[in-house]
């Protein structure tokens, strides 16, 4: 992890594998064995990183959630995925780089991916609209769904996004109509659907790819109705009451879970997945293939009638 990057709680962290880096530069340039100083650097540096993120807050997780160097849907499709081949437009306005799309190769079956995607630096989020997708996106998305249905391909989304696109020409294009209708078309096409949140899950932005026979969550990834910060500016008038509304929001997988809105936690390497990139896609890899597998064994009608009563029973509650 470099230093650049370290969230505020990662500090004491990067300051540690600074130290180590320094060592073995030192090392490297006059040639000197410094293994023994070293290695109890190294296992302290273990046990600090495992219990800063055994005790994170729910407004750390966020914070991880948004880290920049954290795998981004197209990283995933240059992993996990082969032979992916992008499909742009929703036939009707313009192609959104906030949404990357196409068809796909996973565990020897041909699937659709959909995924929000962000950018690393500026010119790059510009691109992506800082992964906010406009209407045209979500439009986007239900054509590749379609053509999932038609040609029996599974639909795998990846979602990560601090919400839909509020400006006033998304507005003006239906940008409330067109995620309505993703949620309405996603309850019943006919083909097995998973949905992974595998940073920000924001909103209706996020639940637009979210209406899936499998919700799947991360270890610090975050799904909510609104960002920490948006929800203290409503409730409190001060967007600096944002830890205080990320512990209201339940946003964390464990809280989720504990709800019944998603189906499993995928583990993260020690420090996040941008800690570990490459041990995250195989994490996903392997999740993703159980839960392939199992619902591509179910007929059609068994299946829709799954979904619908997976999103149906959320939220109800009894009164003691």
């Amino acid at each position: 992890m470099a230093g650049a990057f370290a969230l505020e709680f990662e500090k004491p962290i990067a300051e540690l594998e600074r130290q180590i880096e320094e060592l073995r530069r030192l090392s490297t340039q006059r040639s000197l064995d410094v293994r023994r100083e070293i290695a109890p650097l190294e296992e302290k540096l273990a046990e600090m990183r495992a219990e800063i993120y055994k005790n994170l807050t729910p407004f750390q997780r966020v914070q991880v959630a948004r880290h920049p160097r954290r795998p981004y849907a197209l990283d995933y499709l240059n992993t996990i995925f082969t032979d992916f081949v992008e499909l742009h437009g929703d036939r009707l306005y313009r192609d959104d780089p906030a949404i990357v799309a196409g068809t796909a190769r996973f565990g020897g079956r041909s699937v659709v991916v959909i995924g929000q995607q962000k950018g690393r630096d500026t010119k790059e989020n510009l691109k992506r609209n800082f992964g906010m997708p406009h209407p045209e996106g979500y439009r986007k998305a239900l054509r590749l769904m379609r053509m999932g249905e038609r040609f029996r391909l599974p639909v795998i989304t990846l979602i990560d996004t601090p919400g839909a696109y509020p400006g006033l020409g998304a507005e003006e294009r239906g940008q409330a109509e067109a995620i309505a209708r993703n949620l309405e078309e996603m309850a019943t096409l006919k083909t097995p659907m998973i949905a992974v949140v595998i940073g920000e899950g924001g909103s209706g932005g996020a639940l637009a790819l979210g209406v899936t026979d499998r919700v799947l969550m991360f270890e610090n990834s975050v799904y909510s109705v609104i960002s920490p910060e948006g929800c203290a500016a409503i409730l409190w008038k001060d967007s600096t009451q944002r830890e205080r509304a990320a512990e209201a929001l339940k946003l964390t997988a464990p809280d989720l879970l504990g709800l019944g809105l998603i189906d499993e936690i995928i583990p993260e390497p020690l420090g996040g997945n941008h800690a570990d990139p490459d041990a995250a896609a195989a994490a996903l890899a392997d999740v993703l293939g159980r839960h392939l597998g199992e619902l591509e064994r179910l007929p059609h009608d068994r299946l829709l009638a799954q979904r619908a009563e997976k999103f149906l029973k959320m939220g109800k509650f009894e009164e003691a």
